[in-house]
């Protein structure tokens, strides 16, 4: 029955994908024509003051929930203000609940979206209600075979201002393969263009900064996984960023205009050996990819924002995915402090 399913799935897929450059022709309009690509910037180690601190963390469960990898995720020192959690194939397991108790000592729930497998929460300290404004929350499918593995694919948002600092996570897990490259970027100017359509009015806040996190699935491509896994075990696998699908298609136009993200210095995260720090020993053996990634991107010239860390979590070995986490501090410039000087003296005790 199984087997039928996918059949009849791989069948609909390729007529979905010919109306979709159709549509994609008319989208096309709502993207800027210019573009630039994704900005590598430089992680700095040492984090200075800063206005608000988001960690974030993005991870493919593969249906698996070990609680001591949940405590790994989340850190024992907490050094940050936001914690925003994106997840995919997450389990039916309650994974808020977990969450909430895991952190019970330092944060709390500000908001979350879940469908199904793809979900996000995000975590602010306690008592820190007064400082989270308009939490809104949204979700866009984009099919897969979720009705029969309870794997959905697609995206989950929330819009929230804190501090003042209006912002957009999304969480996302788009086609897999190597070959659907089109049908990730259609998903992804898609989902872009469909998350929180019906609160855009003239007197909506724009989003000072959107972050992207999840499975994107995007993979390395014109090489073997034999040379490319020559590469890693080597310690050479920033060689490999120019085989990327998602650097090459952004660099294209096609996705991620005006994005940022880190070096990808840690090695593909995908896909792994459940269990184990090796790479595909099945028949498949399938080619190392950065599926998981994290990128952000500022719209604001009142906020600078500085990267202080992005990376892979190695020890994590339950999942065929190993997590990715960053941590991104903002700062408010001069000019917009001055706006925000109430909001802030309030900030500075609660933190004390």
């Amino acid at each position: 029955m199984e087997g039928l399913c996918v059949k009849l799935f791989e069948a609909s897929r390729k007529c979905k994908m010919k109306r979709r450059k159709a549509a994609a022709m008319v989208m096309v309009d709502s993207f800027e024509a210019s573009h630039e690509g994704i900005k590598t910037v430089d992680v700095q180690k040492r984090c200075e003051f800063s206005d608000l601190c988001i960690h974030f963390v993005t991870w493919n469960m593969n249906g698996q929930v070990p609680c001591e990898d949940i405590a790994k995720l989340v850190g024992e020192e907490r050094k940050y203000d936001l914690l925003v959690m994106g997840l995919q194939e997450a389990p039916r397991n309650n994974i808020c609940k977990l969450l909430k108790n895991t952190l019970a000592r330092t944060h709390m729930l500000l908001g979350k979206s879940v469908m199904q497998s793809v979900q996000l929460y995000v975590f602010g300290p306690n008592n820190s209600e007064q400082f989270t404004r308009e939490v809104k929350v949204d979700k866009h499918e984009a099919g897969g075979l979720g009705w029969l593995i309870r794997r959905k694919k697609g995206a989950v948002a929330v819009r929230i201002s804190y501090k003042g600092i209006q912002m957009v996570f999304i969480s996302c897990h788009l086609s897999a393969h190597a070959r659907n490259v089109e049908e990730r970027n259609f998903e992804f100017k898609h989902i872009s263009n469909s998350l929180f359509s019906k609160n855009r009015t003239l007197y909506a806040k724009p989003e000072q900064l959107t972050v992207w996190l999840g499975d994107l699935n995007y993979r390395l491509q014109g090489i073997n996984s034999y040379p490319a896994r020559d590469l890693i075990h080597g310690n050479l696998h920033q060689m490999l960023t120019s085989k990327d699908q998602l650097l090459q298609e952004a660099e294209r136009g096609e996705i991620f205009n005006g994005y940022c993200e880190g070096a990808l210095a840690f090695k593909p995260t995908y896909k792994y050996d459940i269990g184990s720090s090796s790479y595909d020993t099945s028949h498949k053996v399938r080619v190392p990819s950065w599926t998981d990634r994290i990128l952000f991107k500022i719209d604001s010239n009142k906020i600078n924002a500085t990267l202080h860390s992005y990376e892979a979590i190695e020890s994590i070995r339950s999942s065929d995915h190993k997590p990715v986490k960053a941590h991104l501090c903002l700062k408010l410039n001069k000019s917009s402090s001055s706006e925000n000087n109430g909001a802030t003296n309030v900030i500075t005790k609660l933190s004390q």
